[in-house]
């Protein structure tokens, strides 16, 4: 079997899809990618045995179909230093044995049998069927993955969770401390369904979205998952179980609003950050008539650190305590030039919302709380 294809095309495409596939497997073949090759079209499928990546690429000649499965880290350190030029890679079939040629050289490699590699697997009857602009759906995974957990105890956690209704499609993530709720009436579904999409197959897709167009198909019933995209198809294995009800944490009626400049606010908790206590991360924001200040102590080193910035804020004084890594981290993942912080009390957890919510989106970040000493 014999085909030529771009060096520099079938690299990107190899490079976007060995990300699936896992320093150690428990199958030996799935230590490769698997390279089929039908009508001159050459799909290549990289696999962890739950989440399988493929995708195609036209060859510029070939002469027949075939088979066959590759070392992945030998063929991506072979072709990362060979500049833009038509490989001819040449099959013998009955041993496996592949060569393949470019300008000016080489290589040869045995491949392993591509019977051996697990098939993906396929959705049942009643699967339902979403379309999704890719930027919004790369919007949704950017601002909630951040936000999932890696709790063995409480595996729904660990993904982002996908609420689709007939109106809107809700895309969801929290690991108990922290919580995103990102809202877009953009798309919507036929019919009421959910999903969680575990947090690798979302940095997948998260990493291939960029330089796709148009939109995303997500077909999914109770186990499995299939997301078709331009150049690439993923099909993974979803998290099973029933995802906690998320609007009965989000405090309602919250009295004390602060308006702030985000930029402004990141700059001071990374700055007073830096004396907080290593173990909790602990900042004290005190809240009084159009100021907040910022306040961190480490009392095992005798180092503390204030700082206050102006806000918009005419509720009474009050002062609430949160962990400085994860407020910086929610902070970063709203675009918005200011944020509205809606507090209740101090035991309550903090919503913050950006001023200005995007078209059709609704974004909400809510942080808990961490008890204060004094």
């Amino acid at each position: 079997m014999k085909f030529i294809v771009s060096s520099t095309a079938l690299f990107s495409h190899l490079q976007a899809i060995s990300r699936v596939i896992n320093s150690k497997n428990t199958l030996p073949i799935l230590d490769c990618f698997l390279f089929q090759l039908v009508d001159g079209t050459l799909s290549i499928t990289a696999s962890d045995n739950e989440t399988t990546m493929v995708t195609s690429l036209e060859t510029n000649e070939c002469d027949s179909d075939g088979k066959f499965a590759i070392s992945s880290k030998t063929i991506l350190d072979a072709l990362k230093e060979i500049p833009e030029q038509p490989l001819s890679f040449d099959i013998n079939m009955d041993n496996l044995e592949i060569t393949v040629l470019y300008q000016n050289g080489k290589y040869s490699v045995v491949g392993q049998n591509a019977d051996e590699f697990p098939q993906s697997a396929t959705l049942g009857e009643s699967a339902v069927r979403v379309e999704i602009d890719a930027n919004i759906l790369m919007c949704g995974i950017n601002r909630t993955l951040f936000a999932t957990a890696d709790d063995e105890l409480r595996p729904v956690m660990n993904g982002v969770y996908f609420d689709i209704t007939t109106e809107d499609i809700t895309m969801v993530a929290s690991d108990g401390h922290k919580l995103v709720k990102n809202r877009t009436t953009a798309v919507k579904g036929n019919e009421r369904a959910a999903f969680i999409l575990p947090k690798k197959p979302a940095t997948l897709v998260k990493n291939l979205l960029p330089k796709e167009n148009g939109s995303v198909t997500i077909e999914f019933d109770d186990r499995n998952a299939v997301l078709t995209l331009e150049n690439y198809r993923m099909v993974c294995r979803l998290i099973e179980g029933r995802y906690p009800n998320y609007n009965s944490v989000i405090p309602q009626n919250n009295p004390h609003k602060v308006t702030i400049d985000r930029q402004q606010l990141i700059s001071a908790l990374r700055r007073v950050s830096v004396f907080s206590s290593q173990a909790s991360s602990l900042i004290k924001l005190r809240l009084q008539n159009n100021q907040i200040v910022i306040s961190a102590q480490d009392i095992d080193f005798s180092t503390s650190a204030e700082e206050s910035l102006t806000c918009q804020y005419d509720g009474n004084p009050m002062s609430i305590g949160f962990k400085s890594t994860f407020l910086i981290d929610i902070l970063n993942n709203i675009s918005a030039t200011e944020v509205v912080i809606e507090l209740a009390d101090p035991s309550r957890a903090g919503v913050i919302v950006p001023v200005e919510q995007e078209e059709n989106e609704d974004l909400l970040m809510l942080l808990m709380p961490m008890m204060l000493n004094d």
